[in-house]
């Protein structure tokens, strides 16, 4: 299944971090909380790698993802302070920068810029290494789906985001987000073995990687 392919970039060590992979120190996490500006900057250093990979990948865009960034630091400098607990920081700052990338993905700006993209005929470039092959396809997969889809995608598989959450997140419920997974599947599915669309395969596929 596509699904299997996410796994198996982690485990061979691809580069697809997710905020899982992120340990900060509890000193660090107090000192944010405590505004201190070396502990802000060594937040800055682990974790913006992989907010920047994550918008990138869910807005294919990188002038966004950058400010999906900065405005995601922004709002932890300014808002750290309130958190009770320093460490549920990672989680509240995924939060946080997941927010700003669903913003800007229901951003009319965004959908007039973005028209869903045509399905290449041919995702294979014959490069060697079968494992950097299959990280380069999935990667230009993901690109052609919808937005949503892909937010969906990318909650779900690399974050552990549960269907309730992700419904939660962009107002609908946890079968939307089971359905776009499913329709996502299909998807990756027929582009990874090249079938041809026909419009019906994707609606039926089912999630197999899906609790």
């Amino acid at each position: 299944p596509a699904c299997d392919l996410f796994r198996r970039w982690r485990i061979n060590g691809i580069p697809m971090a997710s905020f899982a992979d992120i340990h900060l120190d509890s000193g660090i996490a107090r000192g944010i909380v405590r505004g201190d500006r070396r502990a802000q900057a060594v937040a800055y250093r682990l974790m913006s790698p992989t907010i920047m990979g994550m918008a990138v990948r869910i807005l294919q865009d990188e002038g966004l993802a950058q400010e999906v960034v900065q405005d995601t630091f922004v709002e932890l400098i300014d808002k750290a302070h309130t958190l009770k607990d320093p460490a549920a920081l990672v989680a509240w700052v995924r939060r946080v920068a997941v927010n700003h990338c669903y913003m800007r993905l229901r951003s009319p700006w965004h959908k007039r810029r973005s028209p869903d993209p045509e399905v290449p005929e041919q995702l294979d470039d014959s490069n060697g290494d079968e494992r950097l092959q299959g990280y380069r396809d999935m990667e230009r997969a993901l690109a052609v789906l919808p937005a949503e889809t892909r937010l969906v995608i990318w909650l779900h598989d690399v974050e552990g985001y549960t269907h309730r959450e992700i419904g939660e997140l962009t107002g609908q419920t946890a079968s939307y987000s089971k359905s776009q997974l499913a329709r996502g599947y299909g998807k990756l599915t027929q582009l990874l073995r090249g079938d041809e669309d026909d419009g019906t395969q994707a609606d039926t596929v089912r999630p197999a990687c899906s609790p």
